[in-house]
């Protein structure tokens, strides 16, 4: 069974940063996709980042020169650097794992942009 652990919310003020954790653990297919997604209250959850592995980050355009996705395949880890945060960016981050055809979510951690 998969499990996803996410790490490293909070509340922070505008301009601030936040790094996000989130390790994976179970018996994960060695391609796969893993990212960040969001979802404010009343909306959608939307793509934040994700990396193949092997390859480079894709951003969200709101969070491009901001946020800074990376990964580490040795400890099936994926890390989301957050700076120059804003009001908007206030959700919920779930860590997000695709392999061998399955998506699987960590349980979310709560990110608060306000002064």
């Amino acid at each position: 069974q998969v499990q996803l652990v996410e790490s490293g919310g909070g509340l922070v003020q505008p301009g601030g940063s936040l790094r996000l954790s989130c390790a994976a653990s179970g018996n994960i297919f060695r391609l796969n996709v893993m990212g960040w997604y969001r979802q404010a209250p009343g909306k959608q959850r939307e793509l934040v980042a994700r990396i193949i592995s092997g390859g480079s980050p894709n951003y969200a355009d709101a969070v491009k020169g901001r946020f800074t996705a990376s990964r580490d395949n040795a400890k099936n880890a994926v890390y989301l650097q957050m700076n120059s945060l804003k009001p908007e960016d206030t959700a919920v981050y779930y860590c997000n794992l695709v392999a061998d055809t399955r998506i699987y979510w960590g349980q979310g951690t709560q990110v608060t942009v306000s002064s």
